[in-house]
């Protein structure tokens, strides 16, 4: 496996590094990090034809970023099929995830129907390490993953000609063991690569308490969207069939899950009106909520400091925040532009002493954005980490149409 260093202003240098010398790899990565007072770290990959590869900046104690690692992810990126092509290769949310308990990184490989699982050194979480042989999704074109709260088990959702899930158990010697009696298909009539991002899926997640595995599924006009719930068993074994909640009038392409606190409940981007919270308890209670102007609202994440949802628009480059009370009503508190070239796809916060940081990729101008989240409807762009630069520099390909995903972890 191949791995490169990408080291920016620390060192003022870029290189390319072999399989060989990777524990001098490792002390370049720590060198970098000491100065930089490293508080974790952020993931997202590039999700290129020819290869895969996982790129890593550190999180400074004021939020900002430095670029400093690249590892290969053991297989080859893939784009869906959109007209006109653009940013979102996957039309998925979750194509990369990490697991603070489990300190542990997988990503898909949707052209090699793989996902790939990386150790994380909790004290220098730039340093990923493969754990296991990248395995086979037993689908075409995974596209989303899910772990479980303590990252024993991780699920992933294939979005292809062979739609299904499947289950592993997550082994720290071998890596990922399939979970037997998890694999399940899923009539969704698609091609591989798929073409969407209608009539495509969209994310996979647990629960709360993790006796559901859920997927999200926009459709394809004049049919809605719905939620797929498989039973999970002790074992980790699914259920046989899974039961259905459709999209609600008004919405039609459900994409992401993120969850409410203390709720059995979930706010769903929609870009074809704004986004969706759907009370798993009781729905006659979910909603559609529009949001005036927006091109194509995809991407949500939560921020616990401020109580608010972050939800990021490819189309207008837009990141709205939104507030959900006790009783599951949903409001916008505040938009911020971020650039109608921007891109924004995968968001993710982050809590570093007591304050959120919200991660944007912006995937339109080979960037990750950072905003503080100073607190509710005071979100402030306080960095932009360039990509392509220290990219180029290591000849490690990247193509603002297939950059994705974003996730991170926090030094233990």
């Amino acid at each position: 496996m191949k791995f490169t260093a990408v080291l920016g202003a620390v060192l003022a240098a870029s290189a390319a590094v072999s399989a060989g010398p990777l524990q001098a790899l490792r002390r370049l990565i720590q060198l970098a990090e000491s100065r930089l007072d490293s508080r974790g770290a952020i993931y997202f990959m590039t999700n290129e034809p020819d290869e895969n590869v996982i790129m890593s900046a550190s999180i400074n104690s004021d939020g900002t970023l430095t670029l400093v690692n690249a590892v290969a992810a053991g297989g080859r990126g893939l784009h869906g099929i959109a007209s006109p092509p653009g940013p979102d290769g996957l039309f998925a949310q979750g194509g990369l995830q990490a697991s603070a308990t489990g300190e542990v990184l997988a990503t898909v490989n949707p052209g090699s129907n793989t996902v790939s699982l990386f150790s994380i050194d909790p004290k220098q979480p730039t340093d990923i390490s493969p754990l296991g042989d990248p395995v086979s999704s037993e689908g075409e074109f995974p596209m989303s993953l899910a772990f479980n709260n303590d990252g024993s088990r991780l699920c992933v959702l294939n979005g292809g000609a062979v739609a299904s899930v499947n289950c592993f158990t997550v082994d720290k010697k071998l890596g990922l063991v399939a979970i037997p009696n998890s694999l399940r298909s899923i009539p969704l009539n698609q091609t591989t690569p798929p073409n969407g991002p209608p009539g495509t899926a969209s994310q996979i997640t647990f629960n709360h308490d993790e006796s559901k595995l859920i997927a999200s599924f926009k459709g394809l006009p004049p049919a809605v969207g719905f939620l797929a719930f498989w039973d999970v068993q002790s074992d980790g074994s699914l259920s046989s069939e899974f039961t259905k909640m459709d999209t609600l009038p008004g919405g039609s392409l459900t994409f992401s899950l993120t969850p409410i606190p203390g709720k059995n409940a979930f706010l769903s981007t929609d870009p074809g009106v704004g986004f969706t919270v759907f009370d798993l308890d009781d729905p006659s209670k979910s909603s559609v909520v529009p949001i005036p102007g927006q091109g194509a609202t995809c991407w949500s994440t939560f921020s616990p400091k401020t109580g608010s949802f972050f939800l990021d628009d490819v189309g207008t480059g837009t990141v709205t925040e939104v507030h959900v009370d006790g009783n599951l009503k949903a409001s916008i508190v505040k938009q911020y532009p971020l650039g109608s070239i921007a891109g924004t796809l995968d968001n993710d916060v982050a809590t570093i002493d007591g304050k959120d940081f919200l991660f944007v990729m912006a995937a339109g101008a080979t960037s990750v954005d950072v905003l503080a989240l100073d607190g509710p409807g005071r979100a402030r762009n306080i960095d932009s980490l360039d990509i392509s630069g220290p990219a180029r520099r290591a000849n490690i390909p990247i193509d603002p149409n297939s950059l994705q995903g974003m996730a991170h972890f926090l030094k233990q």
